[in-house]
């Protein structure tokens, strides 16, 4: 039995000495990694089942890791590199290798959520039009807003610190926070345009109003062309009126009748008159309003 056991801790520490890349589950990309390259290795460790903990590995552009033919170990997986399932090089098609990755989660066994699946589909095409060039066609493309874009903080990183595991641990954090960020626009959209959804006409133009815990309704509601969009907190109570500074909104005469009305609750109105909140994750000592959402949207038309 002792002859046993220490031959077993013999072939385990064999094993740990000249085989452990092939005991670990390994995500290879190229060297000076992209977008498209980081989120693909994003996709496959937070969205491919067994690989959360995978460690990632760096070869030259469109070569193997240790000079192993592609996808012929399943617990190597070369993503944007090696030409195989998971690059896209060796096609002219119109795709992507974090597109290929997101299709290789999608056909697993245990599924995604819809929700989760959406937001990958729509961030992937983004990462698709930048790595294909389409963004030189984005709307005033030559803007310097443009470089507070990912892709381009992962090139001004590779340039400074020439370390292609620091960038990529970059990428992977930067890409849950906008992963995050997607998932609650896709709700927003989804309340917004939902039967819960109280329109409005004020005479600044239209408005809307609606009852969620989801922030990203009021800048949302913005941008789909809402004059006012009005928050209350579903949890919380406290309301938060978001305005276009474009629209010429001047919520004055509105925080004066609140205050008015519950004096009580804690109201602060932006010098830009365009915000009236009552209530802040910056100052969680405002005291949220009694007064209903109807009553807020009474007072605003």
């Amino acid at each position: 039995m002792t002859g046993a056991i220490i031959c077993q801790e013999l072939i385990l520490v064999f094993l740990s000495k000249n085989s452990y890349t092939f005991l670990m589950k390994t995500i290879v990309i190229h060297f000076n990694p992209d977008l498209d390259a980081i989120t693909g290795a994003w996709i496959i460790k937070r969205f491919l089942k067994g690989w959360k903990k995978a460690e990632i590995a760096f070869v030259p552009a469109g070569e193997l890791y240790q000079d192993m033919p592609v996808d012929s170990n399943p617990e190597i997986l070369h993503v944007d590199t090696g030409l195989g399932e998971l690059d896209h090089h060796q096609t002219d098609e119109y795709i992507c290798a974090a597109q290929l990755c997101h299709r290789k989660t999608k056909n697993q066994k245990s599924k995604i959520k819809d929700i989760d699946n959406e937001a990958l589909e729509r961030l992937c095409e983004v990462v698709c039009e930048v790595d294909h060039g389409r963004d030189i066609s984005w709307p005033n493309s030559e803007n310097d807003r443009y470089l507070f874009f990912l892709e381009e903080i992962l090139g001004g990183l590779n340039s400074i610190y020439q370390n292609d595991s620091q960038v990529a641990e970059f990428g992977l954090k930067a890409l849950d926070g906008i992963f995050k960020v997607l998932k609650d626009k896709i709700k927003a959209e989804e309340i917004l345009e939902g039967p819960r959804a109280i329109k409005f006409k004020t005479r600044w133009g239209r408005g809307v109003g609606v009852t969620t815990e989801n922030e990203a309704v009021l800048t949302v509601g913005e941008k789909m062309g809402y004059s006012l969009v009005v928050k209350k907190d579903s949890r919380i109570g406290n309301i938060r009126i978001y305005a276009r500074w474009d629209r010429k909104v001047d919520l004055t005469k509105v925080y004066q009748q609140l205050k008015e009305l519950d004096s009580e609750a804690t109201w602060f109105l932006h010098a830009s008159k365009c915000l009236l909140l009552n209530g802040s994750t910056r100052n969680p000592k405002m005291k949220p309003t009694k007064l209903s959402l109807q009553e807020i949207i009474a007072v605003l038309k």
